[in-house]
């Protein structure tokens, strides 16, 4: 089971934090792996999942009034 935590974010800080979950998934898919395996690969697939499904979730979440 996992931890969760709540945030209260303006919309300008969920920008910001979106715009630094593209830049963490871009960075992991032009990740250079000059001998990929199996493995390197699943791992890689995981971290895109989890970074898309942050991304999606954090999108969902509704922006405080300030």
């Amino acid at each position: 089971m996992s931890e969760s935590i709540t945030l209260e974010l303006t919309k300008d800080q969920k920008e910001i934090l979106l715009k630094g979950l593209r830049f963490v998934r871009s960075s992991i898919m032009l990740d250079i792996n000059d001998l990929p395996t199996n493995e390197s690969e699943d791992e890689r697939r995981a971290n895109l999942r989890q970074v898309t499904e942050l991304a999606e979730h954090v999108n969902r979440a509704p922006v405080m009034a300030h």
